[in-house]
């Protein structure tokens, strides 16, 4: 069984026991999170499509850590102007581990 999520403005797909990394989430390392927006269910007799989630369907995981991602670089340039900018930037996440999906 699997199912597609949506949290922090990206959609996952998911499966039971699987380690996922999501936009950071206020919750602490050890705690339980609900995942309410399922987008489609997939089962072994069929799929279930939400309009726009499926009603009653819901995703828990634990929250394993937080973290940082790999750095990334921002360079602004401006051609014959004399004009350079350089800035770094890592995304924070949280890696959560999905215990049961509820469909």
């Amino acid at each position: 069984m699997y199912a597609l999520i949506e949290t922090g403005g990206k959609q996952y797909r998911v499966e039971e026991g699987q380690a996922v990394f999501v936009e950071k989430l206020p919750a602490d390392v050890g705690e339980t999170v609900t995942f309410d927006k399922v987008l489609l269910v997939g089962k072994e007799d069929g799929t279930v499509i939400g309009t726009p989630v499926v009603e009653g369907a819901k995703v828990t995981g634990k929250v394993e850590k937080h973290g940082k991602g790999k750095k990334l670089t921002v360079f602004k340039f401006k051609p014959k102007k004399n004009y350079k900018r350089k800035q770094g930037h890592r995304q924070p996440f949280t890696k959560v581990m999905i215990d049961k999906i509820e469909a």
